[in-house]
């Protein structure tokens, strides 16, 4: 577990910059998370004095919306898309290739922290379904060999 009194200086600097915003609470939570790359948990409280909240408030809102992470980040970010063009063209199927090939739920990390799961409802590729988006790239028209090829290139050498 990574020491998080070292982002102090980070939120500090996030809260001092945007706690007179009004509706400063989202864009607090995006710069913490963008800087030290999810919302550290001794953010909290410093979060609530400076926004006059409850720390319950401060942690609805993070578990309200999927994008706020609570812990560190694996090293790559899969996102399978669900919607109904690639469902239709096997994306189910390759869920569930995933969620056998690296031990976890759709919305998890494999033990070593190497990859995370995350299913998304439209990547805007449906003429190329399935798709997937492997850190921020696009990857279409999977097959469950090319996407057994990206894995396993991302869980090798990290070259996804």
């Amino acid at each position: 577990m990574p020491d998080e009194t070292l982002h102090l200086p980070l939120i500090q600097s996030v809260l001092e910059r945007e706690k007179d915003t009004p509706g400063a609470l989202l864009p607090i939570l995006h710069a913490i998370q963008e800087g030290a790359g999810y919302i550290p948990d001794v953010a909290i409280p410093e979060i609530a004095h400076a926004l006059n909240l409850s720390l319950a408030e401060v942690r609805g809102v993070i578990s309200f919306y999927h994008d706020f992470r609570t812990t560190p980040p694996a090293r790559h970010t899969l996102r399978l898309c669900r919607a109904e063009s690639c469902q239709s063209m096997g994306a189910e199927r390759l869920s569930a290739q995933l969620r056998e090939e690296l031990e976890l739920d759709d919305h998890g990390t494999s033990a070593d922290g190497q990859i995370s799961l995350r299913p998304v409802y439209c990547l805007g590729a449906c003429a190329c379904s399935p798709a997937l988006e492997l850190d921020g790239r696009l990857h279409a028209r999977l097959t469950p060999e090319r996407l057994s090829a990206l894995v396993k290139g991302c869980l090798e050498d990290g070259s996804c």
